[in-house]
């Protein structure tokens, strides 16, 4: 028992373990974001004249903008001042761990139809065929399978053990199920959370970046004794609504991802109660 313990505990951390980590791919994805602010929205090229400032880069030449006019979106977007870069490792985070989800989750859900699988799985068990429904886990080859192909060995050791009676049975049954289970969510959970902060933080942080464009605005319409200054006062409010462009559309994307993977991870969990719960009506049948 001991050692079916520690070897549970050791799966749980290897769940945990799985799939890309935070700590490590966000610092990363921060310096990309920054890197593109700075050499592709800001590459002189972008901007009118700006190839006169001899740089590789509008930020290292001109660090105000105030004499530099974007003649592209790119330009545009640079613009958009110092949020700008941080709703692009918004953005980019969003896209990295959408595409890892998605590769986890297709791995989750196996090889093959899975409706066709959990239809095949219960009609081997009405037929108490327990060996020919494991080999169909082991085709399977997914979370599905997995928890399945858990509960199948534990049903084929209990219907051969005499010093049970069918109630201790069925609860040890139950109990494999669910310590499968368990194990199989934590990797199709991590990095969920991400996906959902991002959908809220994004559209914060772009408000704060209307907030100071706005505010650059209204400092620009003040300060030029009468007469407003168009040019600061347009910046500022460019800056204001490039913010406002990115953040929304970041967390529009964030929350329409979360919503589709947490629709796939209820339709696995889904499946593997169905599944379960044939288990456990086919072992109170047969045994």
């Amino acid at each position: 028992m001991e050692m079916n313990v520690s070897n549970t505990d050791e799966q749980v951390v290897a769940r945990k373990q799985g799939g890309l980590n935070p700590a490590i791919i966000i610092p990363i994805i921060l310096l990309i974001g920054i890197a593109i602010y700075l050499f592709v929205l800001g590459n002189p090229g972008n901007f009118r004249d700006a190839e006169k400032l001899g740089s590789s880069s509008v930020a290292f030449s001109d660090i105000d903008g105030k004499d530099i006019h974007p003649e592209s979106f790119l330009g545009i977007i640079y613009k958009g001042g110092v949020i700008v870069p941080i709703l692009i490792t918004f953005m980019l985070t969003v896209i990295v761990f959408s595409i890892e989800r998605a590769l986890v989750l297709g791995k989750a859900a196996g090889t093959g139809n899975l409706d066709n699988f959990v239809l095949k799985i219960r009609s081997l068990l009405n037929q108490n065929r327990i060996d020919e429904a494991i080999e169909e886990c082991d085709r399977q080859k997914g979370s599905i399978g997995n928890v399945v192909k858990e509960g199948l060995t534990t049903y084929k050791v209990l219907a051969k053990d005499n010093t049970l009676d069918k109630e201790q049975k069925m609860a040890a049954l139950t109990k494999s199920i669910e310590e499968a289970t368990t194990l199989e969510m934590p990797m199709l959970e991590k990095n969920m959370m991400i996906l959902s902060t991002l959908g809220t933080v994004a559209t914060l942080v772009a408000l704060l970046g209307t907030v100071i464009g706005m505010i650059k605005a209204f400092f620009a319409l003040g300060s030029g004794g009468g007469t407003p200054d168009a040019a600061a006062l347009s910046t500022g409010i460019s800056e204001a609504l490039i913010n406002t462009a990115l953040g929304i559309g970041t967390s529009a994307i964030a929350i329409i991802l979360y919503n589709f993977f947490t629709s796939k991870i209820d339709g696995l969990t889904y499946k593997i109660d169905e599944i379960s719960m044939s288990i456990q009506q086919s072992f109170a049948e047969f045994n």
